[in-house]
């Protein structure tokens, strides 16, 4: 069993500036606010800013549903507010004219999907047929505990999540990262970032998730912190 594609609930580069990470961002944690704008500043303004990071917007699944085909994205390059802004705005006028909403041709689960499962299945291994509909069995093959663990993130990001911070590693096709998922009153997303012993960490992408239905909600958090964290 591959373990080593995915590890939940690590040590993170957070533990590094808060007490207990898991803790810093509940309601009642005292000085949550800051905590919010060091943990902004660190993991998603200075990559921003060294033109390091991409905005995924994931949209498809509604009514319980989780059929890895039917889970779509678009990626933008995420360098300033602005950006992101479009992003938003993209997705207010698909709605308001009642237009498909913005969608790239690659399937983020289903296509890696079925080549980690044709890659198995070509070197032998007997999977049963329900595997590529039963998430919780994706770990029998090689890739698959990576991409359960995406799973995980993505339904929980969907369809939302009582903790409001978790850390976990994961293998990506940018190699591991460091997966810092946020389920707070401000909007729920999630930091893909390389690990910060990573010698050319500069140059490595990282990634902000988010469903559609957050647009709104992260661009107001993050214009209420942008203003303050330039000055750092």
């Amino acid at each position: 069993m591959p373990y080593t594609e995915a590890k939940e609930h690590t040590q993170g580069r957070l533990n590094a500036l808060f007490a207990d990470p898991y803790r810093a961002f509940e309601n009642d944690a005292e000085e949550r606010q800051l905590h919010l704008h060091v943990m902004l500043y660190m993991l998603l303004a200075r990559p921003m800013a060294r033109g390091n990071v991409t905005l995924r917007v994931i949209h498809g699944w509604e009514n319980g549903g989780f059929a890895p085909e039917d889970l779509h994205h678009v990626d933008y390059p995420l360098h300033t507010l602005d950006d992101f802004k479009r992003a938003a705005i993209d997705f207010e006028q698909a709605a308001k004219h009642n237009a498909p909403l913005p969608a790239e041709d690659s399937a983020i689960l289903a296509t890696p999907l079925a080549d980690a499962i044709a890659d198995a299945q070509a070197e032998g291994q007997e999977l049963t047929d329900d595997i590529q509909t039963t998430p919780a069995r994706w770990p029998a093959f090689e890739g698959g505990l990576a991409l359960y663990t995406l799973f995980k993130m993505y339904h929980r990001l969907v369809y939302g999540e009582d903790d409001a911070y978790r850390c976990s590693q994961c293998q990506t096709p940018h190699g591991l990262r460091e997966i810092h998922e946020f389920h707070l009153e401000e909007g729920e997303f999630a930091l893909l970032v390389p690990l910060s012993k990573e010698e050319d960490m500069k140059a490595s992408p990282s990634l902000l998730v988010l469903h559609e239905s957050q647009l709104q909600p992260l661009e107001t958090l993050l214009e209420e912190s942008v203003s303050l964290l330039r000055d750092f």
